[in-house]
């Protein structure tokens, strides 16, 4: 798996500063990741905006609407799991509560990025299915969950600061990783990459949850 260099520090950092930034906007993508920056660096830069990215810092710091996409059928229409009760709580438990997420939410206790999740403010977690995790060769899968850096450089490729409507899933997506996502589409025929959205727009307590079918892999 390729991965940036200090991909551990970029996530962890950014989703401080993300947190720590919230009360601005939370709308500016998280500049790429230097190869030489430290998580110190990271967590008191100011995010630049980039002018071919989609402008989120007009998006309302809380997720409006409903869940979009024919995977949402599957979510409950009440009680736990479903998109009122998800409302309630912060992403690192909204993914353990899907069930389509439980893969995801295994990987994401056993990246130790769980409460740093919980902690983020208003971001959007682009989160691969079972089934998008299923199509990985279980070596790989394997190798992967036994390589904690590797493991946290390729969450922080799924994750984006500020919560992202539909409407504002177009053009490129600067991932808390560093490199880029382009994002297409509309409504019920949303894609990140070459994964498609089966539910989107997902709103929890402090992040919006794009489930996709596959997991995005950085080049």
């Amino acid at each position: 798996m390729n991965t940036r260099l200090l991909a551990l520090a970029a996530l962890t950092a950014a989703l401080s500063m993300s947190a720590a930034c919230g009360s601005q906007g939370g709308g500016s993508p998280a500049a790429p990741v230097a190869a030489n920056e430290t998580a110190t660096d990271m967590a008191s830069e100011t995010p630049s905006e980039g002018a071919s990215e989609t402008p989120s810092a007009s998006a309302s710091p809380t997720a409006t609407g409903t869940p979009v996409g024919a995977g949402c059928s599957s979510l409950p229409a009440s009680g736990k799991g479903s998109p009122a009760e998800l409302a309630k709580v912060p992403v690192g438990t909204a993914l353990s509560d899907i069930p389509s997420l439980s893969t995801l939410a295994r990987v994401v206790k056993k990246a130790g990025l769980a409460e740093t999740l919980n902690s983020a403010q208003d971001i959007t977690v682009f989160a691969p299915t079972n089934e998008a995790f299923n199509k990985i060769p279980k070596s790989q899968l394997d190798q992967l969950m036994s390589n904690r850096k590797s493991l946290r450089g390729l969450l922080a490729y799924h994750v984006v600061k500020g919560r992202k409507a539909p409407a504002d899933m177009h053009g490129k997506l600067t991932s808390l990783e560093g490199r880029k996502l382009t994002v297409s589409g509309s409504d019920s025929s949303l894609k990140v990459n070459d994964a498609t959205v089966t539910c989107g727009n997902i709103a929890t307590s402090n992040a919006t949850v794009y489930a996709v079918d596959k997991v995005l892999m950085p080049r």
